[in-house]
């Protein structure tokens, strides 16, 4: 995740949002109400309104099918939103995710491919998105890189959310980049091994159980203390709300948590491949 500042890593579809936004503002005013009325009428505040009418955040399906129906528009935003230009570097679904990671109290991930996003050096960042098939132009390596290194923000703020990170350990061992890459991701990792309110638990080789063969996914609880998951596929993402399905997902986690290392362990882990550097 680095140094790239955030115009260069501006969004694809930059203009398609603004254009959509522009709509928004057309028929708000046209209905008579302020973005400040509109935001309490849908709880999403004045300056979520104002920075979707900017181009600046975008307009999520769900909110755009609501809108439509409240402006009685005829569908027009949700149109605009499915025909906008499928050139973007981070689809919807993720985006909204993204949107909801950095207002998150409290974060849980389990990742079996690769160590966690949030987790990742700039230097592993980019030999993961150069891994990609087909691959990446230089270009649009340097934004996904910046964009992820910006991510890790949440993980400073003021108060930081509660983050827990459950790795599999064939992740820790790859060598994605080679070995100068690998020996300053674990030194990363040791490192946030040590943050308060951040644990991270190695689940090891040789287990004869393991709860998260299904692959890596991510929880999360919004300041609203609603429970939300998130998982990607090759051909796509997901975000989950349905409160049964995030319950069968925070069961794996906990699960997990127990299969893994103790945070004791885990922090040992690192010292003995730090050692053998």
């Amino acid at each position: 995740m680095g140094t790239t500042t955030r115009s260069r890593r501006s969004r694809k579809n930059a203009s398609a949002m603004k254009m959509v936004g522009a709509l928004l503002a057309l028929y708000r005013e046209a209905a008579g109400y302020t973005q400040k009325s509109l935001g309490e009428r849908f709880v999403v505040g004045e300056q979520q309104i104002a920075s979707i009418e900017q181009g600046r955040r975008p307009l999520k399906p769900d909110l755009a099918e609501q809108l439509d129906e409240l402006l009685e528009t005829k569908g027009a935003l949700s149109t605009a939103l499915s025909r906008m230009p499928e050139v973007d570097l981070v689809p919807m679904w993720a985006e909204e995710y993204l949107d909801q990671e950095r207002e998150a109290v409290a974060i849980s991930w389990y990742e079996s491919q690769v160590i966690p996003g949030l987790l990742q050096t700039e230097a592993y960042a980019r030999a993961v998105f150069r891994s990609r098939v087909p691959v990446y132009d230089e270009d649009e390596i340097e934004q996904l890189v910046a964009a992820r290194i910006e991510r890790r923000e949440v993980l400073h703020r003021r108060v930081p959310p509660m983050t827990s990170f459950v790795t599999w350990e064939a992740a820790l061992r790859d060598r994605l980049g080679g070995r100068a890459v690998y020996v300053e991701q674990l030194r990363h990792l040791r490192e946030y091994a040590d943050l308060p309110g951040l644990t991270l638990q190695v689940l090891p080789l040789g287990r004869t159980s393991h709860a998260g063969l299904d692959g890596p996914f991510i929880l999360l609880e919004t300041p609203e203390h609603q429970r939300l998951a998130y998982t990607e596929t090759h051909r796509g993402s997901q975000l989950i709300a349905d409160p049964n399905e995030v319950a069968i997902l925070n069961q794996k986690y906990a699960m997990l948590r127990t299969q893994a290392l103790t945070i004791e362990d885990t922090r040992d882990l690192l010292d003995r491949l730090l050692g053998e550097q």
